[in-house]
């Protein structure tokens, strides 16, 4: 799944040079025309956190970037943090390269080093391609497989060389083996090649501290010929890099060494009291702990050993303990197997911070359904029901309000199977839409079957035995596969709730396909809207040239990121102001039963929730508006609207509508709300 992510602010702002880990980006970066690749690196390793490496990827064409790079720099480069999507595959390529060329450069013994270097900062789903290229190439056997030390590492990881059978012998195979007769050089004298050696201490400087003594103690083996596999003591890993060595870049002190020359004198503290997971997720989630640690990196004069070490040290026992406190040591520790399982999900918190990671969690490592948490308000047991299908808060059609649905509504769209509502370009892919709708079921009030996984067993569905009014209706075997799928997570011992009976689920289905129905139908009558000559028409006179987007990332203090169903923004002719935007919320509320104060509570809340978090000053995060905001990411909304669902789902009391919208109105001046 590729869905366009929209980022946190804290690379640049309006007026303000591009910027990373507080260090101005050389003005004319990055130049590919150049050819200096030191200095298409240079302002990432600046970066003082995996927020700020992220964002500023946001703004270079990244897929070239990284192919400008040699592999030793892309490997420098990966090891500050996740890369994004489109540039994912040319770091993958370069892994492999790299790999190949220290094994036949270096030696297996120094390359080693490098391999656990590569390894330790990749993230699982990355390694996993990587190892499945070197197989498929048949070249894992000859690598990586003469290391132990990194045979122990995949192993621990969960990623045995067993598990990646090479392909079989081909005569081609032959002659690449005999081009590798230098491989050994250096194993055997370190300075019978002095080009490989000077390169390798060149970049033996450019590796984190406990990488570099681990490099020494080879040389130190080989000069007394006393080295045999598995002999090099790399157990400094673990003590110095707490064995989550991912993001174990940002760890260090501003003066190339690694997490020990925090505080000689206090590193046996540091190890005990430091909770590693938890520091590596407050590295990734950012926050005010990520800002005081940029500080405290920035403070000139000091030695490794003096204050500033300490207070580095204070810095991060403090985010150890807050996310301790917040989601307990286990929930930690899983939350950073989660950010190191895969790429996208580092990348996901990286961009969306302390909320992303509590979602990511929530959602047990799940990025779709994490997407769907962070940009939802979820509705409180209590019954508040949420409507809409949006991408924001308070934009899932409730099932609690579809209770009293018109029977007209629900037979039109129960039918409709997910594949109906995908549109890659919008970023609605399957998985997005099945995690939306995982999250819809999680906050329906209705009656459940109980948790109990033997009586579940009991009272399993049966495909071909749908009850009285199910038959034919093809949500029958998708109401099978998901109580399979709930059975199997409480099995698990997962906390969640029992499974829906299938009179609510079909409910809640037929709300959701409601709901969906009506948000693609306003986003047509938008695009159509756009199509007329100005003077004509109903929504977006105001613009001179609209430019309607779905789902756009925009950020505000306090509501952190969240997502606006529409977002249009003007794309005419520059008349030196910031563009025009205005943000539209949809609503597919059954509100047919509610009048009076009930009703009026109902669409003031709706109101406020819109002008929450579509109104004001909004930070868009969108990389492809980017060019049409001028001075920055931020610009004020000039309209916010809340559009409801007319038709059935419309209060019958007219007179009863026209007064609770007039009190709308007074109380939430600054929301335009209507019925369509």
């Amino acid at each position: 799944m590729s869905v366009e992510l929209d980022s946190p602010p804290g690379v640049w702002e309006a007026g303000k040079a591009l910027a990373c880990g507080g260090v101005a980006v050389p003005e004319g970066w990055p130049d590919f025309s150049s050819g200096d690749a030191e200095a298409l690196l240079a302002p990432f390793l600046t970066c003082a956190s995996p927020a700020e490496y992220v964002a500023l990827q946001q703004r270079v064409d990244m897929p070239r970037l990284v192919e400008a790079l040699d592999d030793w720099r892309a490997m420098r480069l990966g090891a500050l943090g996740p890369v994004c999507a489109d540039a994912a595959g040319v770091l993958l390529r370069k892994r492999v390269s790299f790999l190949l060329a220290v094994a036949e450069r270096y030696g297996p013994y120094f390359a080693e080093v490098f391999a656990l270097y590569v390894l330790h900062s990749a993230h699982d789903d990355e390694v996993d391609a990587v190892l499945r290229w070197l197989a498929r190439d048949k070249q894992l056997g000859q690598t990586l497989g003469l290391m132990p030390e990194v045979r122990e590492e995949l192993a621990t990881r969960g990623m045995p060389l067993s598990a990646y059978p090479e392909r079989g012998e081909r005569a081609g195979d032959v002659l690449r083996g005999l081009g590798r007769a230098a491989r050994d050089a250096l194993s055997t004298s370190q300075v019978s090649d002095g080009a490989r050696y000077a390169e390798l201490s060149v970049r033996r400087e450019q590796l984190p501290e406990p990488y570099q003594e681990a490099l020494n103690e080879v040389e130190w083996a080989l000069a007394l010929r006393h080295f045999a596999p598995g002999s090099v003591a790399m157990g400094s890993f673990d003590a110095v890099t707490f064995g989550v060595p991912l993001g174990f870049a940002y760890l260090v002190a501003g003066t190339g060494q690694g997490l020990a020359s925090l505080s000689r004198g206090q590193y046996e503290q540091a190890t005990r009291e430091l909770a590693p997971a938890a520091v590596v997720v407050g590295l990734y989630a950012g926050g005010r702990g990520m800002r005081a640690l940029t500080e405290a990196r920035g403070t000139p004069g000091l030695g490794a050993g003096g204050v500033r070490g300490l207070r580095r040290l204070a810095v991060l026992q403090e985010m150890g303990r807050q996310w301790e406190a917040r989601l307990g040591v286990e929930g930690v520790r899983e939350l950073l197997r989660d950010i190191r399982a895969r790429r996208e999900a580092a990348h996901f918190v990286a961009l969306g911070g302390a909320d992303a990671a509590l979602a990511l969690r929530e959602a047990r490592g799940d990025v779709a359904r994490a997407q769907v948490w962070l940009s939802q308000t979820k509705p409180q047991r209590s019954g508040s029901p949420v409507g809409g299908t949006g991408k924001g808060p308070g934009t899932v059609a409730s099932v609690a309000d579809d209770v009293a649905t018109p029977k007209r509504t629900l037979s039109t769209e129960r039918l409709g199977s997910l594949e109906a509502w995908v549109d890659e370009r919008a970023g609605l892919t399957r998985e997005v839409l099945e995690a939306r709708l995982a999250w819809v079921e999680l906050d329906v009030a209705g009656p459940r079957l109980p948790r109990d996984v033997a009586v579940l067993e009991r009272q399993r569905p049966v495909l071909e035995a749908p009850p009285p009014g199910a038959e034919g209706n093809p949500l029958w075997s998708e109401y099978v596969a998901y109580r399979e799928e709930r059975l199997g997570e409480l099995k698990q011992g997962k906390a969640v709730e029992g499974p829906l009976r299938w009179e609510g689920y079909e409910r809640m289905r037929g709300g959701f396909a409601r709901g969906m129905a009506f948000e693609r139908l306003m986003v047509e009558r938008l695009r159509a809207d756009a199509a007329r000559p100005r003077a004509e028409r109903q929504f977006l006179g105001d613009f001179d040239r609209p430019r309607i987007e779905r789902s756009v990332g925009v950020w505000k203090q306090g509501s952190g990121l969240r997502f606006a169903d529409v977002l249009v923004i003007e794309e005419g002719p520059s008349t030196g102001q910031l563009p025009r935007v205005e943000t539209f919320s949809f609503k597919s509320r059954n509100l047919s039963e509610l009048q009076g104060k009930a009703l009026e509570a109902r669409m003031i809340a709706d109101a406020m929730d819109a002008l929450g978090y579509y109104g004001g000053t909004l930070d868009i995060r969108r990389p492809s508006l980017q060019f049409l905001l001028r001075e920055g990411s931020k610009v004020p909304v000039r309209r916010v609207r809340l559009l409801y669902e007319g038709g059935d789902l419309k209060p019958k009391n007219e007179r009863g509508l026209n007064v609770s919208m007039n009190k709308v109105q007074r109380d939430v001046p600054r929301v335009e709300v209507t019925f369509q």
